[in-house]
């Protein structure tokens, strides 16, 4: 896996000039678009949109500092419609406008071209399991929250502490299948995964009785189409525990095991101490069979 990766880095770099097609890097990496955006956000630390836009600038920045070309020449060739959406994009990298760093030999910042390596830490294993499951509901409320990527989530916090205690009553007696009792759902996510994005966030229960969301309850209902999922365990400290695990999900199981992530929500069950302090989680990620 990492070794197409990494020939997908190789066409990146080979058509910084032209148009980049995150299908056809999927394609050369042998999974799905979904999956390929996930997992490079997830080994990169950012979106591919901004590794593609920062290496181009900083190839174009070589460009605009070496002085054999015009501004509105470098400008066209890396795929601005103009000179001026070229200056807006080289001044929010590199602090400066070309024309000023043409004429005054200004710094530059550079983004290094990425290739991927997989390196084990420590002697830990990853405990999961594969489930199969029919279709299935996710029932509860649901709130737009921002993604925070490290600590605790204060508007989930505050989310969850306005929820009336006889609606979670309720919920725990519509919760029928695996994950059991309420749950943390997260949905609708932005593909960049970028801190701050937003997210559809349901503190909910799994149902397979199309549990009444309409009957004056106030509830939200998700519907979630059959397929399989990983089941990855955790114990440790919250959240950071869950957090270094959704990291290693995508940074290390997935670069190291026949599964892409597919579209749906992912789910957290989680059943922490009496100080909160740490506990035991279950993440849920929808996958498939990666390509071979």
């Amino acid at each position: 896996m990492l070794e197409r990766l990494n020939q997908a880095m190789d066409h990146i770099e080979d058509r910084l000039d032209h148009e980049i097609d995150a299908a056809e890097l999927a394609r050369i990496a042998v999974t799905s678009e979904y999956h390929f955006r996930r997992l490079f956000s997830a080994l990169a630390g950012m979106p591919l949109s901004v590794y593609v836009r920062r290496r181009r600038l900083t190839v174009a920045g070589a460009e605009v500092l070496a002085g054999q070309r015009t501004l509105l020449d470098i400008a066209t060739h890396y795929g601005y419609g103009s000179g001026e959406a070229f200056a807006r994009a080289f001044r929010a990298m590199h602090g400066v406008g070309p024309g000023e760093a043409r004429r005054d030999g200004a710094a530059l910042h550079s983004q290094p071209r990425m290739s991927f390596r997989l390196i084990v830490e420590g002697s830990g294993s990853m405990r999961y399991r594969i489930v199969e499951k029919e279709e299935f509901r996710v029932v509860g409320r649901k709130a737009r929250i921002p993604l925070v990527h490290e600590g605790l989530n204060s508007a989930i916090v505050d989310f969850v502490r306005s929820i009336a205690p006889e609606t979670l009553t309720r919920l725990e007696e519509l919760s029928d299948q695996e994950p059991r009792g309420i749950v943390a759902v997260t949905d609708n996510l932005d593909e960049s995964r970028a801190e701050g994005t937003e997210l559809d966030y349901y503190h909910a229960v799994v149902t397979g009785e199309g549990a009444l969301a309409g009957d004056g309850g106030g509830l939200d209902t998700l519907t979630v189409p059959a397929g399989a999922w990983a089941v990855f365990e955790v114990s440790g400290e919250f959240p950071r525990a869950i957090q270094d695990l959704w990291r290693d999900v995508f940074t290390q199981w997935f670069p190291s095991n026949p599964y892409r992530s597919r579209p749906g929500p992912e789910i957290l069950r989680t059943r922490p101490s009496e100080d909160g302090r740490q506990g035991d989680a279950e993440l849920w990620i929808p996958v498939e069979a990666a390509a071979v």
